[in-house]
């Protein structure tokens, strides 16, 4: 096969994590606490719709959040592309600890703060889920969504914790060095595939502040 024939038959996956939704500047654990982006999310979202505006994209995925949706609504934009929310990418589910202050969760539940820091891939707090459990339903998307991709550029808007999740598995990164990787807000990562090989071309890459990786 030569050159031209592989570049044919390769895709690219843009795996991106939706823009700023902090609501004010308390340190909190946002799961799947539904807020909405603020105005520099919005702005964040935007300066990606005219970075992208000469791409065509096969498809749009996007975690069924308001603040993942909202993303990609925005980049989206006119396109004749639809967005697809998928429940399955959706943020870890914190349960009881969802929406509060992290020093709060600390001083209320030390024992639980404490066991999580021990093991961060197992731990469950109450109606929640582990990062164990947030991988298996997250690479099961995500495999879905590039089983059959040839030749085409795909757009995912997910989380922090749910693009760690990716990010780990294609390094091949244990789950408990999830936090290693940086994911800031609107940040995104380039994956190129060819044949089943996947290739992490770039990584947390910020609004305003990109390389020549959009390819």
């Amino acid at each position: 096969m030569n050159n031209k024939q592989q570049d044919s038959r390769r895709s690219i996956i843009y795996l991106m994590r939706h823009g700023d939704s902090r609501q004010d500047e308390v340190k909190r654990f946002i799961g799947q606490t539904d807020t909405p982006l603020n105005e520099t999310g919005r702005k964040q979202a935007a300066w990606w719709r005219e970075e992208f505006s000469s791409l065509f994209f096969n498809r749009i995925y996007c975690s069924d959040l308001n603040r993942s949706v909202e993303t990609a609504e925005i980049i989206a934009g006119n396109r004749q592309e639809s967005v697809r929310p998928l429940p399955e990418l959706r943020e870890i589910n914190l349960g009881h600890w969802d929406g509060l202050p992290m020093e709060e969760v600390r001083c209320r539940y030390p024992e639980e703060f404490e066991k999580r820091g021990a093991d961060l891939v197992l731990y469950r707090p109450e109606g929640g889920e582990s990062f164990l459990d947030l991988s298996a339903r997250v690479l099961t998307a995500f495999e879905l969504i590039t089983r059959d991709v040839e030749s085409e550029r795909v757009l995912i808007v997910g989380h922090a914790g749910v693009n760690r999740i990716i990010l780990c598995h294609l390094l091949g990164m244990p789950l408990a060095c999830l936090f290693r990787l940086c994911q800031d807000y609107c940040c995104l990562n380039v994956i190129v595939k060819e044949m089943d090989c996947f290739c992490l071309r770039s990584t947390n890459m910020l609004p305003g502040n990109i390389t020549a990786a959009l390819i």
